[in-house]
């Protein structure tokens, strides 16, 4: 890559990063300095924001929280997923079309939508706050996603390779456990990655769903809110924190995901 194409990169993603930046230059800042004026390293280096976090159970509960609905979710849309997405891949069958674009339209809707019809079905059966409630409803967007990325592919493994396995004598989940899968290795990182992003980041359902004890980190966050103002060390904190199981999770998955945007429907 020449230097007349190089340079406006860099200043892109140096750009992109000075959010992070500073919210992790403020996450180390008192309330005092933050609120004092602009400075662009912290004068009175400080832990207090973070101590606050790993010290109070109603601050790293919204972290558990979290994590345990979205691997719920992330593990229920890929199994439901897998399957569906294979019968769209090999088969035809009727309305088979308009089926997979319904499922597509779920996922166009904004959770707003779905909000009050998942309340009061919740409320009524006793799942309203508790993690399986927030898992599901996540559920009615990110399985769509994970059958229309899947299918994709799906689609580009050849049917010669299902036909082989069944004259060597493979039963279907043996051949879909042991050979299928490890072929669309990348899509499924992929679309678990997808999933995962999704549902760590959606707040308008994991808020309304929850109250005490499946309440989200995101909800959490709002507790800075009080008479005294805001607590913006404590906040920036909080959000240096809600940043890192993306990165982990980009961490663990980024040889499936590179290949992954190159090969498959994303």
């Amino acid at each position: 890559m020449s230097k007349r194409k190089l340079i406006p990169l860099l200043l892109y993603i140096l750009f992109l990063l000075v959010p992070i930046y500073w919210l992790l230059n403020m996450s180390f800042k008192s309330n005092s300095e933050i609120l004092g004026g602009l400075t662009l390293f912290p004068q009175d280096f400080t832990l207090a924001n973070y101590k606050v976090i790993f010290t109070d159970p109603s601050w790293y509960t919204g972290y558990i929280n979290s994590a345990y609905y979205v691997s719920l979710n992330t593990i229920i849309s890929l199994t439901v997923a897998l399957p569906a997405a294979y019968a769209f891949s090999r088969y035809r069958f009727l309305g088979d079309k308009h089926l997979f674009f319904w499922l597509l339209t779920n996922r166009m809707a904004p959770p707003a939508v779905f909000l009050l019809p998942f309340f009061q079905l919740y409320s009524s059966i006793g799942l309203f706050d508790t993690h399986i409630a927030v898992a599901l409803a996540h559920c009615l967007f990110n399985v769509p996603l994970a059958v229309w990325i899947l299918e994709g592919f799906m689609s580009g493994v050849p049917k010669e390779i299902d036909e082989t396995a069944y004259i060597d004598g493979y039963s279907f989940p043996k051949f879909f456990m042991k050979i299928f899968i490890p072929l669309i290795g990348s899509g499924i990182g992929v679309t678990a990655f997808f999933c995962f992003m999704f549902s760590w980041v959606e707040l308008l359902l994991a808020r309304t769903l929850t109250s005490v004890n499946a309440k989200p980190i995101a909800a959490v966050m709002t507790r800075t809110v009080s008479a005294s103002g805001i607590d913006w060390g404590v906040l920036a904190a909080a959000g240096v924190l809600t940043i890192l199981p993306g990165m982990l999770v980009i961490w663990f998955v980024r040889n499936h995901v590179a290949k992954g945007f190159a090969l498959g429907r994303v």
